[in-house]
C-alpha cells in the first residue's frame, strides 16, 4: 500500500500548486489549496484500496461500464459524478496520471489550468 501511495502522491504533487492534507481520515489532494481532486481511499469501499476523484462530466459512466474491475461509482460523492479507482488491480500509471490531471482541471482555478498548460506545452 505505501509504495501505491507514493506513486499517487507523486502524480498529484507534480501539479501545479497542489497541497495534501488528510481529509475524512485518508491523504487527499487540493488545487491551489482549496478545491479536493483526488482522495486516496483504502477503508470506503468494500476494503479495497483505491482512490476518489473529480471527473468530467459522463466519465464515470463510461468508465465504469467499460472496466468494472478497475473503476467504480465511490460512496458520498459519486452522485456528484465523481470516479472511483482501483489501485489493487494491475495499475497503469500513465492513464491514472491522465485521470488525476483530468481531476484538477475540473476543479482548479483557471490560472492553475493555464499554468498547467504552460508545462505541458
Amino acid at each position: 500500500m505505501d509504495s501505491v501511495l507514493q506513486s499517487l502522491r507523486g502524480v498529484c504533487a507534480a501539479l501545479p500548486e497542489v497541497s495534501e492534507r488528510v481529509s475524512h481520515g485518508e491523504p487527499a489532494w487540493f488545487a491551489g489549496g482549496k478545491k479536493m481532486f483526488v482522495m486516496f481511499a483504502d477503508h470506503h469501499h468494500d476494503d479495497r484500496l483505491g482512490f476518489w476523484c473529480a471527473a468530467p462530466p459522463g466519465a464515470q459512466e463510461d468508465l465504469v461500464a467499460a472496466d468494472p474491475r478497475r473503476f467504480f461509482r465511490p460512496p458520498y460523492v459519486g452522485h456528484r459524478g465523481w470516479l472511483g479507482v482501483y489501485l489493487d488491480v494491475a495499475v497503469d500509471w500513465d492513464e491514472i496520471g491522465e485521470i488525476v490531471e483530468d481531476a484538477y482541471r475540473m476543479v482548479a482555478a483557471k490560472r492553475l489550468v493555464a499554468e498547467l498548460d504552460r508545462r505541458i506545452a
